[in-house]
């Protein structure tokens, strides 16, 4: 599977770069609508279909599926959004090839009908939907009837992963073209395209070399991982230090620790408070106690250059203190992973925490911890990718801004979109088990951007692995099988697929 993500700039370019290879325009539209004709012929054998087509390249696409599935059987009925006299270009060539009935689109379009194509508006989508199209579209969300989207689902535009109205097609099966787009893997927009399958239409691989956008997964940074060697030992393997909180606030530090552990890290110490040494030592047998008393004695303890990761924030408070022991982690050169009470400690001067941020660090903030320490910056992006990436650029580090869809960035502009997140990850000290993965990766030598998207992959197949009824606790126990079943299907080489086409199961990996 291919892991590049092109914007609706880059989705054109694309296919201006293959025209200028001798690859015509009208033959990728030709190609697109076979790919969706042959992904409708492969789940649905013989049915009614209407196809809805709309007066741009979109609709040209429409006309080619209609021609298609007729070819090979199906019952088609075709709506055009418009006259067919005034479509243009590609589109005017493809309806001239229609030898069927052409229908103005109404909501009568759909009746009769048990499967609906949405070809009516793709990705660079400029205004909400209305008129006729928006009656169609009411009328097809509340039929029983399953729905296919040619590239996007009508009503999505491709870069903002929403609606751009109140209106828009929630399909079952969306069908895109050479790379997916934003909008495929952003929340809401990945839930209204229901499955998706990326089809390989004659665009040349080198189209995307420019992406910095990607799917998370093993084949974006698996040749990365810092899988255990012959003749090493727990001391080339990393030590990590998570520091824990007072007496009453344990338990989050232990289950970073226990995750960094299970994720690889030779050594794991806690550095616990003195207050809170015997509740820590009470619980913990592998991972050490590391005694220290207020930031001197962190920074004593963290002197010691073969410990190498830092967690620091679960539990720790909000407050004067937490800062200082903020900046005692920042002063070292330790890998660091800031997380919950070490950012929200910078609310009232984020600039005081980027000042002394230096990379390898990873900040990873759930959307409430940002709008902290970056004030309204969500809200003025374009979408969670923009917000991340501008983020870490003023971080000056790697951003993980957590979600169900979470979205890791870059300073050097590169972002990573995670999708394989169940809703059950969301409980209680979760991120506090993604806050010890990542150190426990850069602990073993991983980049903080590699280590980050590593980390967010592993967080989400291990609550696969468990399932419904997840506690944070879980989360690590899960580590292992992931991890074997990850270093098989790496060996296996299960993340590569022939150049230019997609896993046929649509699996984002």
């Amino acid at each position: 599977m291919t892991h590049e993500i092109l914007t609706v700039a880059q989705s054109y370019a694309a296919d201006k770069f293959a025209e200028a290879r001798g690859i015509t325009m009208l033959a990728l539209m030709e190609n697109a609508g076979r790919a969706v004709g042959g992904e409708i012929t492969r789940r649905w054998k013989s049915c009614v279909v209407a196809v809805l087509c709309g007066p741009g390249n979109n609709g040209g696409d429409g006309f080619v599926i209609a021609r298609h599935l007729k070819e090979r059987g199906l019952e088609v009925r075709l709506s055009l959004l418009g006259e067919r006299g005034k479509l243009k270009g590609d589109a005017a060539a493809m309806a001239a090839k229609w030898s069927g009935n052409i229908k103005p689109l109404s909501v009568q379009s759909i009746e009769g009908a048990e499967l609906i194509v949405d070809a009516l508006f793709g990705a660079g989508l400029s205004r909400p939907l209305d008129g006729v199209v928006k009656d169609v579209v009411l009328a097809l969300n509340n039929a029983a009837v399953p729905v296919v989207a040619v590239d996007v689902p009508s009503g999505l535009q491709g870069d903002l992963g929403r609606p751009l109205g109140d209106v828009c097609v929630k399909a079952d099966l969306t069908v895109t073209f050479f790379r997916k787009k934003p909008t495929h893997v952003l929340l809401p927009g990945r839930d209204l395209c229901g499955d998706v399958i990326v089809a390989g239409i004659g665009i040349p691989d080198d189209a995307a070399m420019k992406a910095n956008l990607f799917e998370n997964g093993p084949e974006f940074w698996g040749a990365h991982y810092p899988w255990p060697r012959n003749g090493g030992n727990k001391y080339t393997r990393g030590h990590c230090v998570v520091v824990s909180g007072n007496a009453h606030a344990t338990g989050a530090a232990r289950m970073a620790a226990r995750a960094a552990l299970r994720v690889g890290a030779g050594l794991v110490s806690v550095a616990s408070p003195l207050d809170a040494v015997a509740v820590n030592a009470a619980h913990l047998t592998a991972i050490m106690v590391k005694p220290f008393d207020g930031v001197k004695g962190l920074s004593d303890v963290l002197s010691d250059k073969r410990l190498n990761a830092v967690a620091l924030g679960p539990g720790c408070g909000v407050g004067e203190e937490t800062r200082k022991l903020v900046a005692a982690v920042l002063a070292t050169k330790a890998g660091v992973v800031l997380d919950a009470d070490a950012l929200t400690s910078f609310k009232d001067n984020p600039e005081a925490l980027f000042k002394q941020i230096r990379e390898p660090a990873v900040l990873t903030p759930h959307e409430g911890e940002f709008e902290r320490i970056f004030p309204g910056l969500l809200k003025k992006s374009e979408n969670r990718i923009e917000a991340a990436r501008s983020a870490a650029t003023t971080a000056h580090c790697t951003v993980l801004l957590k979600g169900a869809d979470t979205v890791i960035a870059s300073p050097d502009g590169r972002a990573a979109v995670n999708g394989n997140a169940p809703p059950w990850l969301a409980t209680a000290g979760s991120g506090d088990v993604l806050t010890g993965i990542i150190a426990g990766l850069l602990a073993q030598g991983m980049q903080s951007f590699e280590a980050a998207c590593a980390g967010a992959w592993l967080h989400g197949a291990a609550a696969n692995a468990c399932g419904l009824g997840l506690i944070a606790e879980d989360l690590p126990e899960q580590l292992p099988a992931v991890l074997r079943s990850l270093k098989e299907r790496l060996e296996n080489g299960r993340t590569a697929h022939p150049k230019g086409n997609a896993d046929p199961k649509g699996n984002a990996g």
